[in-house]
């Protein structure tokens, strides 16, 4: 990665011409945050960009060996399925109610109650509400203090956007929040080759996911730029939120509104991450 402070800066210009009314963004390199864009103080609704957040702290309390990935997600709902299934998306949970719609590792099947069953899992083993566990396992070490989770760990953090390029310069230069060989199966496609349907894009004949972050590998179409790596990885929410990590550039971005997710964002976000990539060329 070679490119200058305003070479970010020009390709975040373009955020002024989005059609909403508050937006900011912040590109992150391995030395930290690299240019910023509006109101990154800001907090605002993540939606599904919750969910990596959640996934992060459940990491973390398989780390502190409170859980484990192969314990049972819902013995008597998801028979044979885990928590590394949860994380997943590939337990066969459906999307929004506690029915079983599949067998572990047959489809992934995006799903908030599959994030809720994982957070259970971990205020079962902890004796904490989860977004205690959440605060005290990833909020308050990356000194987030403008996040926050008020209900779904699925769906129903408030974060900004300083807080989140926490977040990736975490993911990208660790002050060991977790073990690199954590990070490392995070971003790893669990469960190579299952279809599924990404929300807003259709069905994808390989929905590759890691653990609790979406991975691009070969989606066609998708909310990331054409000339990001299959490797990157992140999430979107339909709050009009979005960050990814892109291994290969050593880059981060995360870009946040309060405008909902809509053909705007199908638009502008793959032009965004273009021009970013292209900064740092």
């Amino acid at each position: 990665m070679t490119g200058s402070s305003d070479s970010f800066a020009n390709a975040l210009a373009q955020l002024d011409d989005w059609p909403v009314e508050t937006v900011a963004a912040a590109v992150v390199g391995p030395a930290g945050v690299l240019a910023t864009h509006g109101s990154i103080d800001t907090q605002v609704p993540l939606a599904s960009v919750t969910k990596p957040l959640a996934a992060l702290a459940v990491l973390v309390a398989v780390e502190e060996e409170a859980v484990t990935l192969d314990d049972p997600a819902e013995e008597n709902l998801l028979p044979g399925a885990t928590l590394r299934h949860l994380l997943a998306h590939a337990s066969g949970v459906a999307p929004e109610r506690p029915l079983r719609s599949f067998g572990p590792a047959q489809r992934r099947v995006y799903s908030n109650v599959g994030i809720e069953f994982a957070a259970r899992l971990v205020e079962r083993a902890t004796g904490m509400p989860f977004a205690d566990y959440l605060a005290g396992a990833v909020l308050d070490p990356l000194g987030m203090r403008g996040t926050y989770l008020d209900g779904s760990p699925a769906r129903d953090a408030v974060s900004r956007a300083s807080d989140l390029a926490r977040v990736l310069a975490e993911l990208l230069t660790s002050t060991g929040l977790l073990a690199p060989e954590t990070r490392a199966d995070l971003a790893t496609v669990q469960y190579p080759g299952l279809r599924g349907v990404l929300p807003g894009y259709g069905g994808q004949p390989h929905n590759d996911w890691g653990l609790g972050f979406e991975i691009r590998a070969d989606k066609s179409p998708h909310w990331t730029g054409a000339t990001n790596s299959p490797r990157t990885f992140g999430h979107f929410g339909q709050s009009g939120t979005m960050l990814w990590l892109d291994p290969d550039a050593s880059l981060g971005l995360v870009a946040l509104t309060d405008r909902a997710f809509g053909e705007w964002a199908i638009e502008a976000w793959p032009r965004l991450s273009d021009a970013v990539l292209a900064a740092a060329r």
